[in-house]
Formats: C-alpha cells, sequence, structure tokens
C-alpha cells in the first residue's frame, strides 16, 4: 500500500446539516469511508461506503445518522476518498 491508496478530506458542519452531508457523500461515487467525529474529536461512526451505497442499508445509515446529528451542535465529517481524480500528469 502506498501513500496514494486515499485522500482524506475533512469538512465541518452543523448538527442539522449532517444528514444532507452524509446522504451527498454516498451519492459522490468515489467516497471509500465516512467517519463522524464531535468537536473534541471523539469518533461517533465511521460508515464503509461500499456498504452503505446498498439499498438496504442505506436508510438505517442515514437514520443513525439523523439520530447523532441531535446530540451535539457541531461536527467534523472525514472522508477518505479514492484518489483516481489525482494521478500524477505525466
Amino acid at each position: 500500500m502506498s501513500k496514494f491508496d486515499s485522500i482524506v478530506e475533512e469538512v465541518r458542519v452543523l448538527g442539522n446539516d449532517l444528514t444532507n452531508k452524509v446522504r451527498d457523500l454516498i451519492h459522490e461515487g468515489n467516497v471509500r469511508r465516512i467517519i463522524i467525529k464531535d468537536e473534541h474529536g471523539n469518533t461517533y461512526i465511521e460508515i464503509p461506503v461500499t456498504v452503505a451505497a446498498i439499498g438496504a442499508i442505506f436508510a438505517p445509515v442515514l437514520a443513525a445518522v439523523g439520530a447523532i446529528a441531535a446530540m451535539a451542535a457541531k461536527f467534523t465529517v472525514v472522508v477518505e476518498k479514492e484518489p483516481s481524480d489525482l494521478q500524477p500528469k505525466g
């Protein structure tokens, strides 16, 4: 495994925007994993998106995210993406 196997981004969102942000990320297609943390860095949930993208699992994942959103006002969403868009040109 090289250090270029995935790209990690962090996005800060408010609790009321959390569910919509996670839904959008799941639909993006190049996201491998989503981690939701509170403003103190405590991890609430890790979602492997390849599993969440399956219809039967998608709804319960969003329900869990909605419940988490009620717990705090500010969250950090850590997004692990596939590096396909950042291939070196040459």
